[in-house]
C-alpha cells in the first residue's frame, strides 16, 4: 500500500465512520469456515433498501499500473501504524489462533470465541470479523471451499503456495477472507460487512488484510503498539505482604494476571505517565522486597529479570546481566520478558525499574526494543500515593534476585 493509498484509506475511515447503520437485520448463512467450525452461524443481513453499492475491489488503478489486494499480503509493514481514534484501530494478538491482526475495536465492540478462533461484531451485527485456525487442512482445498461458499459472488481470488485471499459479495454483504499455511496448519481471517457500511469498511478491510500476520515470529519483539494475547514481564516485590510493581503497559487490559508460583494477582492502581502499576498477591507472606535507592541516574547496573519462556527454553528463573545507564536509557536493552526488571546499582540497592518497549521506527523497518529506567524516586512517589512505605533495610545481590518475579498477563 503506497502513501497515497494509505492517505485515502485514512480519509475514508475518518469521514465515513458515522455512516454505520444501526437497524436490526435478518440473518444469513455463514462463510465456509464458519459453517464448518461454528454452527451458531454468522451474521446479520441488511434489508436492500438502497441502491447496490460497488463490491470490494480487488484491482485498483495507481500511477504506473495496477495493484491487487493479494499484493497486500507482503505489505503489512506499509500499513499505517494507526487509524483515527474514531474506529479504535489497534494491533492485537489473537489468543485463540496465535495470529496477529489489526482490529477496529470501536466498530466491533462485542467479542466472543468460536470452536476455531475468535469473533468480533458490531452492536447490530452489520460488521463481523472472525479468525480461524485449522490444525490439519489443505490450503488449496480450503481456497476452493471459500470460493464455492453459499451465496458468494467472487470478485477477486488469488492462491499462492503458502496463502490465499478471496473477496466479493455474499448475499447482501461484502466479504474478504485471507488465510496462510505453515505445514498442515492454516490460520485465517474472515471480514463480513453490510453494504451500507462500505464507505468505512472498504478501507478498513484492506488495512486488516495487510496487517494480518498468521504466524508471527515468537522470538522477535512485537511491533510498537501491539497488544499481545499472552504477555510475559517481570515484577519487583516492594512489600513483604504481597505488593509488587510492574510496568503499566504489561498489566493493561488483562483478563487474568498470574505471578508464578504463587498464582492470581490483581492490578490495584497504575500511573501511565511513569508506566508503573501496583500489583498485589493475596495470602503470600514473607516475600523479599527490594531496597529502593536514591538519585542514581548513570553508571553501571545489574539488570535482574525473568526472561520470556522462549528466551530461556521454558524456564522461569530470575537471571541477571550487566548494562550501562545513560541519558538515553539502559544499554544494551535486555531480553524479552525483562520489562519490569530490577536495575541494581553498585551498592546493591534498586536504582529503578527497567521499562522495555518497542521503538517506533520508519515504515518498513524492524522495531528494536528500547529500554528506559523508571527511577527509584518515581517508584517511591508512586508507592506513597498508594500508602505503601518502601523497605529501608540493606540488601544484597542474592536478595535482589529473590525480589524479582515473573508476571503473566492473559488478555481476552
Amino acid at each position: 500500500m503506497d502513501v497515497k493509498a494509505a492517505a485515502v484509506i485514512a480519509g475514508l475511515v475518518v469521514a465515513c465512520a458515522p455512516a454505520l447503520v444501526t437497524k436490526t437485520h435478518a440473518r444469513e448463512p455463514g462463510t465456509a469456515v464458519a459453517a464448518l467450525q461454528n454452527p451458531a452461524g454468522p451474521a446479520a443481513e441488511p434489508s436492500n433498501n438502497g441502491r447496490r453499492r460497488r463490491p470490494l475491489k480487488a484491482a485498483r488503478k495507481h500511477s504506473g499500473g495496477e495493484t491487487s489486494i493479494a499484493r497486500q499480503e507482503d505489505a503489512s509493514a506499509e500499513v499505517p501504524t494507526h487509524f483515527s481514534e474514531s474506529i479504535g484501530w489497534r494491533l492485537i494478538e489473537d489468543r485463540m489462533t496465535g495470529a496477529r491482526l489489526g482490529l477496529p475495536e470501536k466498530l466491533v465492540p462485542r467479542a466472543s470465541t468460536t470452536r476455531s478462533g475468535s469473533r468480533w461484531t458490531s452492536a447490530q451485527g452489520q460488521i463481523q470479523i472472525e479468525t480461524f485456525r485449522l490444525a490439519e487442512a489443505s490450503l488449496p482445498a480450503l481456497f476452493e471451499e471459500e470460493k464455492k461458499a453459499s451465496r458468494r459472488q467472487i470478485v477477486s481470488s488469488d492462491l499462492k503456495s503458502d496463502s490465499f485471499i478471496v473477496s466479493g459479495v455474499q448475499g447482501l454483504k461484502y466479504f474478504l477472507v485471507r488465510a496462510a499455511a505453515r505445514g498442515n496448519e492454516v490460520r485465517g481471517i474472515t471480514i463480513l460487512y453490510d453494504q451500507a457500511t462500505n464507505g468505512t469498511m472498504e478501507g478498513v478491510a484492506h488495512a486488516m488484510a495487510a496487517a494480518f500476520t498468521a504466524f508471527p515470529d515468537p522470538n522477535a519483539p512485537p511491533p510498537a503498539g501491539v497488544r499481545r494475547a499472552v504477555e510475559y514481564g517481570s515484577a519487583i516485590v516492594v512489600d513483604a505482604n504481597g505488593d509488587l510493581i510492574a510496568p503499566a503497559h504489561v498489566t493493561e487490559d488483562c483478563r487474568t494476571i498470574t505471578v508464578p508460583p504463587f498464582g492470581h494477582a490483581d492490578r490495584l492502581a497504575a500511573d501511565k505517565a511513569s508506566d508503573l502499576a501496583l500489583v498485589r498477591l493475596y495470602g503470600v507472606p514473607n516475600l523479599v522486597p527490594a531496597q529502593l535507592g536514591e538519585g542514581y541516574t548513570s553508571g553501571d547496573i545489574t539488570v535482574i529479570g525473568v526472561a520470556d519462556p522462549l528466551a530461556q527454553a521454558g524456564a522461569a528463573i530470575a537471571t541477571s546481566s550487566t548494562a550501562h545507564l545513560t541519558a538515553q536509557g539502559v544499554d544494551p536493552a535486555p531480553k524479552p520478558g525483562f520489562s519490569g526488571a530490577a536495575a541494581i546499582n553498585a551498592h546493591g540497592v534498586l536504582a529503578g525499574m527497567v521499562d522495555v518497549k518497542p521503538a517506533v521506527l520508519a515504515a518498513g523497518a524492524a522495531a528494536i526494543p528500547a529500554a528506559a529506567l523508571v527511577p527509584a524516586d518515581a517508584i517511591r512517589a508512586f508507592l506513597q500515593t498508594q500508602g505503601i512505605a518502601p523497605r529501608a533495610s540493606e540488601t544484597d545481590h542474592a536478595a535482589a534476585e529473590q525480589s524479582v518475579l515473573r508476571i503473566i498477563c492473559v488478555r481476552q
